[in-house]
């Protein structure tokens, strides 16, 4: 068995203890990340760690972005925004831990079977957005605004609050946009997160810790290409996001969906998540995501985004080599109906080339991503000492 460093690390959003357990109170904590878990190849692998890093290093001149991070602060502050959760909540009885009876849950009050619960109505900040476009559209993560029974304000610099009228999740890239009424700010620019380099100058505004609005804080990109899994907090992981920017810049808990700047004043990531054992280890979605996700959404007022339908992970040279197997992406799992389930592929597979790219320091889910709706494909896989080569028909995903 491959082992995989399984330190954890935390998303960036304030949310309530969990939606599906949030009935007395909202509480700050949020959701968990954790390193690629491990992978079985017939009960044949040998322990072994590896990491991803997916080589997107370009050269580009930073000579003419030098903005102070002053000058970054007060440019691009009224563009970013506080967003803020409301929710009814069961009042609790604070006399109640008082009450003898209340040990032996036989206070009075619950021996009424009429007596109704209280509710009260809680808002509480739980994270960052940014403005962007014509529309004025507020980007944010999706789990920041992931209780569909809730409803969400944002906050202006100026602490002055808009309701947030429809939300459009795309909970495949941990990406939300609100449409806010009246409100109505300058936007805020977009890079180009293809031309990062390890190394560049970065600055993070956000809403630290769900209390200090607008807090600014600097760093550098310290890896790319990375690859996190999200989890529920309990050991239980929910989702992928990969490709990932890493920053040493600081980012807390309420910074999820805040903006992740260069110094040319610039957003080139959406920071989601930090680590929960280690200082200075912050994550980022790149921007160029974001904007395919937008420009696909002005299309068509939905989020529309090819499907493979696997669920793998990534075999490294190492474990390739110890194996005697091939490099590629271990198949885990196939959705039923897919592309991948309708062109043939199987759970135990390992994908080696997809669209004539080899996945040999290549991100699967990146090369899916460039393809298109309606796509055929050819995939090569290795399956029991054999190579076969499958022809694939892209289909779609939609958010909501």
């Amino acid at each position: 068995m491959i082992k995989i460093n399984k330190r954890k690390v935390i998303i960036t959003g304030l949310l309530g203890l969990f939606v599906v357990v949030l009935v007395s109170g909202i509480f700050l904590s949020g959701l968990y990340i954790g390193k690629k878990g491990s992978i079985k190849f017939w009960n044949e692998l040998k322990n072994e760690k590896s990491e991803k890093i997916i080589n997107t290093q370009k050269s580009y001149d930073l000579s003419t972005c030098n903005e102070s991070t002053a000058n970054i602060a007060e440019e691009l502050s009224d563009s970013v925004v506080t967003v803020s959760i409301k929710k009814l909540n069961i009042k609790t009885d604070l006399d109640s831990i008082f009450d003898p009876f209340n040990f032996f849950n036989f206070s009075p009050k619950r021996m009424n079977p009429n007596q109704k619960p209280e509710y009260e109505e809680i808002q509480q900040d739980i994270g960052t957005g940014f403005v962007v476009g014509d529309e004025k559209f507020v980007i944010t993560n999706k789990h920041v605004v992931s209780d569909i029974e809730a409803s969400y304000k944002i906050i202006d610099k100026a602490d002055k609050e808009y309701e947030v009228s429809k939300i459009y999740r795309d909970p495949s890239n941990d990406l939300a946009i609100l449409e806010v009424k009246g409100f109505s700010v300058d936007s805020i620019t977009l890079g180009d997160s293809d031309k990062l380099r390890v190394g560049d100058d970065v600055v993070a505004i956000g809403t630290a810790l769900g209390e200090f609005r607008h807090t600014v804080t600097t760093g550098v990109i310290s890896g790319l290409g990375r690859g996190i899994t999200a989890g529920d907090g309990f050991g239980g992981f929910v989702e992928s996001l990969e490709n990932i920017i890493q920053t040493d810049a600081a980012i807390n808990p309420g910074n999820s969906g805040g903006p992740l700047i260069n110094r040319c004043g610039e957003v080139i990531g959406v920071n989601v998540a930090v680590s929960r054992n280690a200082e200075n280890i912050g994550f980022a979605i790149p921007i160029n995501v974001v904007k395919n996700s937008l420009e696909n959404f002005n299309k068509t007022g939905k989020f529309e985004r090819a499907m493979l339908g696997v669920r793998y992970n990534m075999v490294s040279e190492q474990a390739a080599l110890r194996n005697e197997v091939p490099v590629g992406a271990y198949v885990v799992e196939v959705v039923e109906g897919s592309s991948a389930d309708e062109g043939g592929i199987k759970e135990g597979d390992i994908i080696t080339s997809f669209n004539g790219e080899k996945l040999v320091n290549k991100n699967l889910a990146d090369l899916v991503s460039k393809t298109k709706i309606g796509d055929k494909v050819k995939v090569k896989i290795y399956r029991w000492e054999e190579d076969k080569e499958l022809e694939l028909n892209i289909t779609m995903k939609e958010s909501v």
